[in-house]
């Protein structure tokens, strides 16, 4: 199989050919024909996230073994499938699920496969969609794309499945909350929309970038502030006309976790998205008297991106930027480089 991989932690992506698998039970071989790129992928080709004053966790530690092939957002046709599956090669294509659980544990059984302690997610564990063809231990992770554009239902797999699930742990909302959405970038502005689309019309976005920004006041936010004010919580605030009754931080380091915090009102919901890295502190007395909630977030479920698909065929949700390159390991490198230094606007999907 003809794959864009890491070699090592820390490298550059490369092309190279690794054995295709002997497919068993209900295993499928898809054929790529799109995937979108993920700044989570910037964190893996650079072979760490950062934990703040607790170091660095290194990609290893998840299980990740090189050469690694990255990519999670995968629209795709059948190639090959195993005995078992009832799918078989053809034209239709599918968004396939990558967060994939150990199918064992009580998370797995619940179907909650992205809180699984023993994952074996697509561009982790397993090799990604960052080829020509991608290895899928089960034909239940395929989902059919049916008319949707393949570019933007590859980014429903990541994006969208992420900004969904987040989304839901803080709606539903009165009609004067304001819901703010910290980091316009694809994962951002996806969660924009869904608010949007979902009915919720007091959408506060933060960026550092006037351009995204700009984005996310086309894609439904009523109020947008830039946060490279000399103080961002008042300012914030001020844009907000009040304390927020929610925040979710696609950014999630600890000038943004913090300025979050501060700016919630008494009850407020803070949602942890992003893996930038770093740390905040806040009073725990404080954190108590203004019953402050803060709610890890990691992608979604099997059901909800199944959810999200059946919203997305239903209705005309507003869509992120895309734009579509031909994959190569300059692309993968390019598209990567370009989240890392905050020049991207929306989604870059790549297309064999």
């Amino acid at each position: 199989m003809h794959v864009y991989a890491a070699p090592e932690a820390g490298a550059r992506i490369e092309a190279m050919d690794i054995d295709a698998p002997e497919l068993s039970g209900s295993e499928v071989l898809i054929d790529v024909t799109h995937s979108g790129v993920c700044h989570s992928d910037v964190h893996c080709r650079e072979g760490f996230f950062d934990l703040g004053s607790a170091g660095k966790l290194p990609l290893s530690a998840s299980g990740v073994t090189y050469p690694a092939v990255f990519g999670h957002e995968i629209v795709g046709t059948v190639a090959a499938a195993g005995p078992d599956a009832k799918v078989r090669p053809g034209d239709e294509k599918f968004i396939v699920f990558p967060w994939i659980g150990c199918g064992k544990c009580q998370a797995c059984r619940e179907d909650r496969e992205n809180y699984c302690p023993q994952g074996r997610n697509l561009s982790v564990q397993l090799n990604g969609g960052y080829a020509e063809q991608v290895w899928v231990p089960d034909e239940r992770y395929l989902i059919p794309l049916g008319d949707l554009d393949p570019a933007w239902g590859a980014t429903l797999a990541c994006s969208g499945v992420t900004s969904y699930s987040a989304v839901n742990k803080v709606l539903p909302r009165g009609a004067d909350d304001t819901i703010a959405v910290i980091g316009a970038g694809g994962v951002g502005l996806m969660a924009v929309a869904l608010l949007h689309a979902l009915g919720h019309r007091r959408i506060a976005a933060v960026d550092v970038n006037d351009d995204n920004l700009a984005a996310a006041r086309e894609l439904g936010a009523t109020v947008t502030f830039n946060s490279r004010a000399d103080d961002p919580v008042a300012g914030l605030v001020e844009a907000a006309g009040g304390r927020l009754s929610a925040a979710i931080d696609f950014v999630n380091n600890g000038a943004t976790a913090s300025m979050a915090m501060r700016a919630l009102e008494k009850g407020g919901t803070l949602v942890s998205v992003g893996l930038f890295g770093g740390e905040h502190t806040y009073p725990t007395t404080v954190l108590a008297l203004n019953l402050i909630s803060i709610l890890g977030n990691f992608v979604g479920s099997l059901p909800e991106l199944k959810a999200l698909v059946e919203l997305a065929k239903s209705q005309d949700l507003p869509r992120l930027p895309i734009s579509e390159r031909p994959m190569s390991a300059e692309a993968v490198n390019e598209a990567l480089d370009a989240l890392e230094q905050g020049r991207a606007t929306g989604r870059t999907v790549l297309t064999n």
